[in-house]
């Protein structure tokens, strides 16, 4: 048995030790909440997915994915959460 090669890796290790591979990453139907938020962006962040494929496969704009990624930076999961834009948006 042979396993097809693949571009890029099929699981990534994240600075907290836990694994990350494709099945953990959202349906394509998708509520958006923090958690699966998250996990897009560390997807792309450390290439399990490029960037240009997680806009594709879930039908994310520009300013939405770079939106995500810098609420992450500057606060983490919680500025995520929609019932918390207000209190992490710039004043």
């Amino acid at each position: 048995m042979f396993v097809k090669r693949s571009e890029t890796p099929r699981t990534a290790i994240l600075p907290d030790g836990t694994v990350l591979s494709l099945a953990d990453l959202p349906p394509l139907d998708v509520r958006w909440v923090a958690s699966r938020k998250e996990t897009v962006v560390y997807a792309v962040a450390y290439g399990l997915l490029t960037r240009e494929e997680a806009l594709r496969r879930y039908g994310l704009s520009d300013e939405e994915f770079d939106a995500w990624v810098n609420a992450i930076r500057r606060h983490g999961r919680m500025a995520l959460k929609v019932t918390a834009l207000q209190r992490y948006r710039k004043q």
